[in-house]
């Protein structure tokens, strides 16, 4: 199991990462990029939040939409 320390230091280097490809895909336009990232992010929240406490996984897999060209 994680430690809080290293639950939080997680949490800040996907947001900050996640935060700042998104930031960018804005501001150049890119509208289905920024939305991928926003989906990346989603899922690896998720993905920590699962190992942090596994018995919290949910069976059932969230629908995937195609995205768009960039």
């Amino acid at each position: 199991m994680m430690t809080t320390h290293q639950l939080a230091g997680e949490l800040k280097r996907i947001a900050t990462t996640q935060v700042s490809d998104i930031t960018r895909a804005v501001k150049e336009g890119q509208k289905s990029i920024a939305l991928n990232e926003v989906r990346d992010m989603a899922r690896r929240l998720a993905l920590l939040a699962d190992a942090f406490d596994p018995k919290s996984a949910a069976p059932a897999a969230e629908p995937q939409e195609d995205a768009e060209a960039a």
